[in-house]
């Protein structure tokens, strides 16, 4: 039963490596058959373990250099102002992580875009245009000194 577990977990860490191994090199990694292999994907998928396959694109070479930490400020908690907000994280693209957090603020967005102005643009129409959004605090990022998507299993 470890060892069942243990060649799980080495091909988890295998495909969110996301090396674009062969269903053969995974299992050969995993120390695992082909077969056994395929349906423990497929396993780990119906169970939501594995959520989505994705590819991971470099942001600077598609105009999206500027990434920004933004921490907003609801001005009250009532459900129809957070769902007010979740609504607009939901639909802006530009957001990719949104995070509610304890503490002085009640959001941290993870925003790209191309530069600050669009930035700006961005933030004047659709954050600050939302009644209950009280403050946004912005930090540009000036360098990236870590970024995973990899789990430490």
């Amino acid at each position: 039963m470890k060892e069942t577990l243990k060649a799980a977990r080495k091909l988890l860490q295998l495909v969110q490596a996301g090396d674009g191994f062969s269903l053969a090199e995974l299992a050969e990694k995993a120390g695992m058959s082909q077969s056994t292999a395929w349906r423990k994907i497929q396993e780990l998928e119906a169970d939501g373990v594995i959520r989505k396959r994705v590819a991971l694109l470099d942001p600077a070479k598609l105009d999206l250099k500027l990434c920004i930490i933004a921490h907003v400020t609801l001005e009250d908690h009532h459900e129809e102002a957070i769902e007010a907000f979740a609504n607009v994280v939901r639909d802006r693209p530009e957001i990719m992580e949104c995070y509610a957090l304890s503490g002085t603020f009640d959001y941290m967005l993870k925003i790209r875009a191309a530069d600050v102005e669009a930035y700006e643009a961005f933030m004047t129409r659709h954050l600050m245009r939302n009644p209950h959004v009280r403050n946004v605090v912005s930090s540009f990022v000036l360098r990236e000194l870590k970024s995973t998507t990899e789990l430490p299993i």
